[in-house]
């Protein structure tokens, strides 16, 4: 093995100025939304350990240090290859793009891309990436649509560290953190000057001499307690079939299961919010299960052979199982989990231990799925009151409220299950009246567009049609989008308006807001009302309705319409009070969509959901 050398930089140090190239076989970024979270989790939670508001920037220099591993690159001819490490390379550069349209001050562009000879380059210099990087740099609109895995997951993920930042790190703080993450993060950089000495090196620490995976270690420790050799072989049969089950649903996803499945029913202490707290169960579950697991066996009720056996064939089947069923539940739409879904789509992981945590081995299928749709409709609510309330739903907010929750409704009986969230979403004193200026700005585009997705698909089933929400939410070349009613034209509407920002925040208002093809927008959105207006009779329920003829021959509406007591009204002009009235109309849906009395009807209803066996 020739030269080797490795070095510790910070990201600063990494990023600015360096280009970086991949190798062709290598080339798809391919992180998903967990990994994502996971990372900015940990990265903003280690730098609120420190952070003050009132500390002057300079203070960021005595903050915490937080290692991130380590990358691999083979020099060939000059030119940095990226063997290991792509992953977070890109990941960070999408971080650092959404700090620069956070914050104007923040010292961030010259880590994002370098200029040589007139041409800009990003710090992955990989041409098919290009064009998206420079949209999302820019905050302009892109189309994923027909482009490589890379360039569609780029986007995604974008997206994802939009929905996912932590809404206390401000627009003061922002710049803070990154001070904090270009000075104070850092990664041991591995340089070889030869593909044979790069990839010998990168095999050596994923595979030679590794550390057995946290679930293995489990294994080890559960089969080694089961006495009876029978018992022990078939205890191991057993879990190696669990975890095959799940991996091929998705990789890691055993790992993620025995995660959820004690954070649901064991976990009974959490990190406290105060600067350099320790880790408490729930967190320890989530980085070190297998450790937890042996240092609380006591609690979990592990003291005999038998008891080992009864974990592996009772508790981690029974939950590993449901598990599945949920995280099957949220990649597609379920007859009777739809629910689960929809928080999916929000990006809501913390709803798998909630899920859980009132299920016992004990319950029949039937009650299974009846606390499985109460407890996420109750998550369902939640979400939908404090996106219309403005509040973070990221997992680093909302992870100590729903741990508290997970641990009141730890194997509760419906009934009992029923009363305690109702308690807890009445506590709650946001609803959606709360806010009657719910608008549309940066950064919920994407929440905007599940709430009308919802509003719309609520408005046609219950009117008798079919469910569209999987088109409302789908990708693609004809993909649904947020549409403004008015078009972006200030001069007219100056009788109303002194100035064009007051006109922009009405515009804004979710009431003057649609969800429609991306394709009407493009031939129609720039007309004027009056004109768009015969258009919208084509399209769904909630945007016909602005039409005088969808109140004539439609009895299915016009009976949902009364039933509910909902001011739907034509509007064959569109002034101020119209988009009021209609914002006046929304907050009532979302009412009655979000209402907490749907825990007591799911608690009721039967479920088609399918068994799935592991």
């Amino acid at each position: 093995m020739r030269e080797i050398h490795g070095e510790a930089k910070t990201i600063r140090q990494l990023l600015q100025g360096s280009r970086y190239a991949i190798d062709y076989y290598q080339r798809e970024y391919r992180w998903e939304p967990k990994q994502v979270e996971e990372l900015l989790t940990d990265l903003t939670e280690k730098f609120q350990d420190d952070h003050e508001p009132g500390h002057e920037r300079s203070a960021v220099e005595g903050y915490g240090h937080y290692f991130l591993g380590s990358i691999i690159l083979s020099d060939r001819d000059g030119r940095s290859y990226v063997i290991d490490g792509q992953q977070r390379l890109t990941t960070l550069t999408l971080l650092l793009i959404y700090i620069h349209r956070q914050a104007a001050g923040a010292d961030v562009d010259d880590l994002i891309f370098s200029t040589r000879f007139g041409r800009k380059s990003f710090n992955i210099d990989e041409p098919e990436r290009a064009l998206a990087m420079e949209a999302l740099y820019n905050g302009n609109e892109f189309d994923p649509t027909g482009q490589s895995e890379s360039v569609r997951n780029i986007v995604a993920r974008y997206q994802d560290v939009e929905r996912l930042f932590p809404n206390e790190i401000d627009e003061h703080a922002v710049l803070y953190f990154a001070d904090w993450l270009i000075e104070n993060v850092h990664l041991v950089e591995i340089t070889a000057y030869s593909d044979d000495d790069a990839y010998t090196i990168f095999e050596t620490m994923n595979d030679r001499g590794l550390s057995l995976a946290p679930l293995d270690m489990l294994k080890g420790y559960v089969l080694a307690n089961i006495t009876d050799e029978r018992d022990r072989l078939r205890a191991n049969d057993r879990w190696k079939s669990l975890v095959t089950t799940l991996n091929d649903f998705e990789k890691d996803e055993a790992a993620d299961a025995v995660k959820a499945w004690p954070r649901s029913q064991y976990a009974d202490s959490i990190r406290e919010r105060r600067r350099h707290a320790q880790p408490r169960d729930f967190d320890r579950v989530g980085t070190e299960f297998h450790r937890w697991v042996k240092e609380n066996d006591d609690r979990i009720g592990l003291s005999t052979g038998a008891s080992f056996v009864e974990f592996v064939e009772r508790e981690m089947v029974f939950y590993s199982r449901q598990y599945l069923r949920v995280r099957m539940a949220s990649a597609q739409l379920t007859p009777g989990l739809e629910t689960i879904y929809y928080n999916a789509r929000l990006g809501f992981t913390l709803q798998y231990p909630l899920l859980l945590a009132p299920l016992s081995p004990d319950d029949s299928e039937e009650v299974v799925d009846r606390k499985l749709r109460v407890a996420a409709s109750y998550v369902d609510i939640l979400l939908a009151r404090r996106i219309w309330n403005f509040r973070s739903i990221a997992y680093s907010t909302m992870q100590y409220a729903m741990f508290l929750t997970i641990r009141e409704a730890r194997r509760k009986e419906l009934p009992d299950l029923v009363a305690t969230l109702r308690v807890r979403l009445d506590d709650e004193q946001e609803t959606f009246a709360s806010n009657p200026t719910f608008r549309l700005h940066q950064m919920n585009r994407y929440q905007i567009q599940q709430l009308l997705a919802r509003m719309t698909d609520f408005v046609e089933r219950e009117s008798g049609l079919a469910s569209h929400f999987a088109d409302y939410v789908a990708e693609g070349r004809n993909r649904f989008e947020v549409e403004h009613i008015w078009a972006d034209h200030p001069e007219r509407h100056e009788d109303e308006f002194a100035h064009p920002s007051e006109f922009s925040e009405y515009r804004n208002r979710i009431g003057g807001l649609l969800l429609l093809p991306k394709s009407f927008n493009a031939s129609y959105g720039d007309l004027p009302y009056e004109q768009k207006l015969p258009h919208y009779f084509g399209q769904n329920l909630l945007a016909k309705s602005l039409h005088r003829d969808c109140y004539q021959h439609n009895p299915g509406f016009l009976r949902f319409k009364d039933v509910r007591g909902l001011p739907f009204q034509p509007h064959d002009q569109f002034k101020k009070a119209d988009l009021d009235a209609r914002q006046a109309l929304y907050t009532a849906l979302a009412e009655q969509l979000w209402d907490p009395v749907r825990l007591e009807s799911d608690a009721e209803a039967s479920t088609a959901g399918a068994p799935v066996t592991v």
